[in-house]
């Protein structure tokens, strides 16, 4: 849950998060034909109930799913608690599709999901065992030893098992405690497609991205598409084409967003920061305003990502992180507050005569409302300590 400070900002609250080993997997015990097997009827049998409960003009409680897929699920071979989790998955999927008014979920992909009582992990031969109906599977995880050093000790919540494209995945699902440290200061960080402006409150420092080499690939796949409105979807080598770019693109944006991640959250450990980013929920709002719909599709991805890898490697280092409110942030002069006038990306005010280049403005603003957010009403800035009354008491403090 989020942890309201002012209108201006939230902070990511102290707790219990998830956080997934992934992974691919060999089968060294039992038959993988068997294995995909029962992962296909576990696909059959999740998009049975999705179907079902679909029809229906309320959603039941899961005591009632309970009731009507249970013993259906059972007859299918399904040990008691994955006949649960089935139900419950399609539960959830239909729910939101529903809340949301979006379309009947489909499953795509040949993917099942178990808990402790139906997977069984040590991380120290590297080898997960599962079962889905009535036999046991030893998977081996390949990857590189010191990542999976990394999840050692953790206590661990679910199993995934997935298949697609040939290739088996395991992905497993662990509980860490987030403790953040309390910061002496921040890193604000204002994003867009060329550049990540970072302000400090005195400095500020700009880091190239590779989102625009993303976004050419994006574009360059939409131009094929209404090149060939009527071809593409059934011409087999134009539709690889526009898949193939998709995918470069997509793999470029998360491939830097963790690496950039990663540099960012042990500088900002370095010097005992906080770091504070937009919220994204504000900045989905301006998607429909734009013209370019490509442009902001893949920003609003780009932005995702970047936010998703933060917040994953704050977790693991426990830096604190905030999200504030980014309206008006590129439009106001963080100076004397009043509204700036642009000639290209130079903004103006005509107020003050502070003049500076966009990127700055937005991460100067954001750095205020942080500020504001955590000292401005009380008056002293974050790396103030508490007052305490011995202290007082022994004269170290007037007041």
């Amino acid at each position: 849950m989020r942890a309201s400070i002012t209108r201006l900002a939230w902070v990511m609250p102290e707790g219990t998060y998830h956080k997934a080993l992934k992974a691919k997997a060999e089968v060294i015990e039992g038959n993988i034909n068997d294995l995909l097997w029962d992962l296909a009827i576990y696909k059959y049998a999740l998009q049975r109930c999705i179907d079902a409960l679909w029809e229906l003009d309320r959603i039941p409680k899961k005591s009632q799913a309970h009731q009507l897929f249970y013993s259906v699920l059972r007859s299918y071979g399904f040990r008691a608690h994955v006949a649960r989790n089935i139900y419950s998955i399609a539960l959830a999927l239909v729910k939101s599709a529903k809340e949301n008014g979006g379309r009947k979920p489909v499953i795509k992909k040949m993917c099942a999901r178990l808990d402790y009582q139906d997977g069984r992990v040590d991380l120290g031969n590297e080898v997960v065992r599962v079962i889905l109906r009535n036999k046991w599977y030893s998977l081996k995880l390949v990857h590189r030893k010191e990542y999976i050093e990394r999840f050692r000790g953790l206590r661990w919540k679910e199993v995934h098992v997935k298949y697609g494209n040939g290739k088996l995945y395991v992905s497993i699902v662990f509980e860490v405690r987030y403790a953040p440290y309390t910061p002496r200061g921040s890193l604000a960080f204002d994003v867009n497609l060329r550049h990540i402006a970072v302000y400090d409150g005195s400095n500020v420092r700009r880091y190239g991205t590779r989102f625009i080499d993303a976004l050419s690939k994006r574009a360059r796949a939409e131009e094929l598409q209404r090149k060939h409105p009527k071809r593409w979807r059934c011409n087999r080598r134009i539709l690889n084409r526009i898949r193939s770019l998709h995918r470069k693109a997509k793999n470029l944006v998360v491939d830097w967003c963790r690496k950039f991640a990663k540099e960012l959250v042990l500088k900002t450990k370095k010097h005992g920061y906080a770091i504070v980013l937009e919220d994204l929920e504000y900045l989905r709002e301006n998607v429909v305003k734009k013209e370019d719909k490509i442009v902001w599709k893949l920003s609003i991805f780009a932005y995702r990502k970047l936010q998703e890898a933060v917040i994953s490697k704050v977790i693991e280092y426990n830096v604190p992180v905030v999200f504030v409110n980014p309206r008006r942030t590129s439009s106001t002069c963080p100076r004397c507050g009043a509204k700036l006038s642009y000639v290209y990306r130079l903004a103006i005010c005509r107020s003050c005569r502070f003049i500076v280049d966009r990127d700055t403005v937005g991460a100067m603003n954001i750095w205020i409302r942080f500020i504001y957010a955590h000292a401005g009403e009380l008056g002293s800035p974050l790396s103030a300590p508490v007052m305490k009354d011995e202290a007082r008491r022994n004269g170290r403090i007037q007041g």
